[in-house]
């Protein structure tokens, strides 16, 4: 399968895990990463978003978890092949078993969501079977530093129940960006940041297309750092 290439690395794919998508490629354009020194990622893929991070915050180390042992593999050789290489880490692991004494400063996470699907790599990387969100977000919430944050992106449709389950662990909702595919349509997906601390909530709206594959003005500034783009601008 062919590699994707970014600006400052390359991401090499396989048939076997979930390839470069434009949800990964938005919550590691814009998961809040600034302050952290040591982040988490659950469920790696392709390793495509704790590299967009490690871009971004040149002073984190980061560590990546993954159930799938093809997606950790994958994950492997993106990493090694990266200019941040040295801050990365990733290992096979179940996310609901991980033990560790670190907290962590940002845990990021594009988690599953399709509650039925077909293919073997689906059932790991997209339903609820493996990692629910109640597991996923009540490890996450033992894990993060008091300053810490809680980084998702998520359908629209899982967005009442999610941030209920969170507040149930005491992570409270600090930002959302309500994300539409094209101008004038509905939102379909949300970047959810939660914080152990309660603070202001800041909500924005954000659109990747101005018209069918035209990316917006907005999805361009963005990835700016990150996509190479063609000249009309996708």
């Amino acid at each position: 399968m062919k590699p994707f290439t970014f600006k400052q690395f390359e991401i090499q794919q396989s048939k076997d895990v979930f390839r470069v998508g434009t949800d990964g490629v938005l919550l590691g354009a814009l998961a809040d990463v600034e302050s952290a020194f040591c982040v988490l990622e659950v469920g790696t893929g392709t390793g495509l978003i704790s590299l967009m991070l490690a871009q971004r915050n040149l002073q984190a180390d980061f560590l990546g978890l993954d159930i799938n042992e093809d997606a950790v593999a994958l994950t492997k050789i993106n990493f090694e092949n990266a200019p941040f290489r040295a801050r990365l880490k990733n290992i096979h692991q179940d996310f609901k078993t991980f033990e560790t004494e670190q907290k962590f400063d940002l845990i990021v996470s594009n988690p599953p969501y399709f509650e039925e699907s077909g293919s073997d790599k689906d059932k790991i990387a997209r339903q609820t079977i493996e990692l629910n969100f109640r597991q996923l977000i009540a490890q996450s919430a033992r894990l993060l530093s008091g300053n810490g944050l809680f980084s998702v992106i998520i359908p629209v449709e899982a967005g009442e129940v999610f941030i209920l389950i969170a507040e149930e662990n005491n992570l409270f909702l600090t930002r959302r960006v309500n994300i539409k595919g094209i101008e004038n349509s509905k939102t379909k997906r949300l970047v959810l940041e939660f914080s152990p601390i309660e603070k202001k909530l800041l909500e924005s709206e954000f659109i990747i297309e101005k018209s069918p594959r035209k990316y917006s003005d907005q999805y361009l500034e963005l990835t700016k750092e990150f996509h190479v783009f063609k000249e009309n601008g996708n």
